[in-house]
């Protein structure tokens, strides 16, 4: 098993999630939302963001306006979309359960998990399930 490839896959499954993050807060523009995934030690290229971010336009979750630049071409900055917003809260949902859900998972070693009214019992071999007769 490569880290390297499941690292990446990792990245690129919360990527949306960060590139709406930085928009949500404001009008982006797209080399300030790489800029603030490389302080997030998320390094993003032109290369995979202006895809993105089209795909993005083309769902009707983002929007744009070109604004004049005094030193070059007129610049695009992004912004959400109604339909963008509420799909953010969506997504802003889904990963606070899901990043719950992990941190319970990765630091419950050795402790006892309560879930529906089933005790199950982690001890670090996997989950063992003691409403379940061996």
């Amino acid at each position: 098993m490569n880290i390297e490839n499941t690292a990446s896959q990792m990245r690129k499954g919360v990527l949306e999630f960060c590139i709406l993050s930085v928009i949500q807060r404001g009008e982006a523009y797209p080399s300030d939302i790489i800029e603030e995934m490389k302080k997030a030690n998320l390094s993003i290229l032109e290369g995979t963001l202006y895809p993105l971010l089209t795909r993005l336009k083309n769902a009707d979750l983002l929007t744009y306006r070109w604004v004049e630049s005094s030193g070059g071409p007129p610049r695009k900055y992004f912004s959400l979309t109604e339909k963008g917003a509420a799909f953010y809260q969506e997504l802003e949902n889904t990963w606070r359960e899901m990043a719950d859900g992990v941190e319970r998972v990765v630091n419950s070693k050795g402790q006892v998990i309560r879930d529906e009214g089933q005790e199950r019992r982690d001890e670090g071999q996997g989950t063992v399930d003691e409403s379940v007769p061996s």
